[in-house]
């Protein structure tokens, strides 16, 4: 009797470590042997075969499984199933098949009841966390249970997938869950850290570039954990004194996004990314010039950086932003036809953060004519004043809903510049004392009026 217990042990461990190594040919024969080693599974941690081949990444063992195993959501000793494991480990190709074979992506394990997502979120996974959410948006689940009530899913301690990324510092991952959704002020519940929202978790990890993005979409630095305790307190507290200056209530607001994350979303994808990294960079510079007397002050600017910026300088005074006489002009404002660089119109929405109180939006005018902005287009770097091409970001109430770009011009290379003038702050424009200077400008050049705006300028 114990020496049949013992053969069939042996066999269940040869067929485990071919799964391992990826023997397919081996597993095969086996399988096909005795189908019943289908049912294998570890003596300890009770993995299965298919969490053996998804841990590993064993592709092609996978799917001769699962087209033979009855179940690819079988449990281990945790309650984890196949598919959260490939999420852990990151392997991708495993997490599709998967999906594809019908594993439900809303199950919870039961050691902190956490969900395929949470694995995702916080061992950083970035590829793993897009494919999960893709396939959540386009099931069932999305109607039954609500899409973004999958995003913003809880684990037992109230922690949602951002505040794992946030707390891991994967700022990729955070800014997909924010893209699709996850709410930015979330708070944790009773367990662990009661109270905390994603830039609690941040400021105790000690990522910046965590901490950009969640404020970047409206984080509140002044929101208090369960104790009472802000995010400069908590950074302060596990001395991370980098975070704990861009969170300090005393320091400058960032730029916000203005729009509902509805309408950013729907953005057209390359002018989303130029109006992103415009974005940004006018953060990154508040965070030098908050830094700059700091020993954390953030790498300057690098040498391909700073070629853009001599091939920016080398530009016709005509392609010149006349807010912030710095920049190259990438938008053009409709009906009147002024331009301005991504970063200018960035301030021009991003001035005050958005006030979900407030019903009616913030009607936006044109900072040259003071007439109401319409739409705008991403407009073609020409010197020679040709005509632009451009496509519409049509404004409805202030509020953004598509845009597309020109095949002559690349938003995703923008012209990046020396010296911001969004290191005081985001609540005002340097360069709006130089709109004397505009009359110089070609017809439809940044400072340029046209004849029907002429009354409107006099008075401005």
């Amino acid at each position: 009797m114990g020496q049949k217990l013992s053969c069939l042990e042996n066999h269940e461990n040869d067929l485990l470590s071919a799964v391992q190594t990826g023997d397919l040919d081996m597993v095969k024969a086996m399988v096909e042997a005795d189908p019943v080693t289908l049912k294998s599974t570890t003596r300890y941690g009770k993995l299965s075969i298919l969490h053996v081949a998804a841990i590993h990444g064993q592709i092609e063992i996978l799917s001769f499984l699962l087209d033979r195993h009855p179940n690819s959501d079988i449990l281990n000793r945790h309650r984890q199933t196949p598919l959260m494991l490939a999420a852990m480990h990151g392997k991708t190709d495993c997490v599709k098949r998967l999906i594809q074979s019908g594993s439900y992506v809303l199950m919870f394990d039961s050691l902190q009841g956490r969900t395929c997502l949470h694995y995702a979120a916080y061992y950083g996974h970035f590829d793993c966390l897009q494919a999960l959410l893709s396939a959540a948006h386009s099931s069932p689940l999305a109607d039954s249970w609500g899409f973004a009530r999958f995003v913003n899913i809880r684990d037992e301690n109230g922690a949602t997938p951002l505040h794992l990324a946030a707390r891991e510092g994967w700022s990729d991952c955070a800014h997909a869950l924010l893209d699709n959704g996850a709410l930015v002020c979330a708070s944790t519940g009773g367990n662990g850290y009661p109270g905390s929202t994603p830039l609690h978790f941040a400021a105790r990890g000690g990522s910046i570039e965590c901490i950009r993005e969640l404020l970047a979409w409206g984080a509140d630095r002044l929101q208090p954990d369960s104790y009472g305790r802000i995010p400069y307190l908590i950074a302060l507290k596990h001395k991370q004194d980098a975070c704990a200056a861009l969170l300090n209530p005393a320091s400058a607001e960032p730029l916000v996004w203005p729009l509902p994350l509805r309408f950013i979303s729907e953005l057209n994808p390359e002018a989303k990314e130029l109006l992103e990294k415009a974005l940004m960079e006018a953060n990154r510079e508040r965070e030098r010039a908050i830094l700059k007397d700091t020993v954390h002050e953030l790498p300057s600017a690098s040498q391909h950086e700073v070629e853009a910026d001599d091939t920016a300088s080398e530009a016709s005074d005509v392609d010149v932003c006349c807010i912030c006489f710095d920049r190259l002009c990438t938008i053009e404002i409709r009906q009147c036809g002024h331009r301005m660089c991504a970063h200018c119109i960035l301030a021009l929405c991003c001035h005050k953060k958005p006030n979900p109180l407030t019903a009616s939006p913030l009607v936006l005018v044109c900072p040259f004519c003071r007439r109401g902005i319409t739409q705008l287009v991403v407009a073609k770097i020409d010197n020679n004043e040709s005509e632009a091409d451009a496509s519409p970001l049509r404004l409805s109430s202030g509020m953004m809903t598509n845009i597309d770009t020109g095949a002559e011009f690349s938003p995703s290379k923008p012209i990046k510049s020396r010296k911001s003038n969004f290191s005081e702050g985001s609540s005002s424009f340097k360069g709006l004392s130089a709109i004397s200077s505009f009359g110089k400008m070609g017809s439809h050049s940044p400072g340029k009026v046209p004849a029907e705006c002429s009354e409107e300028t006099e008075k401005f």
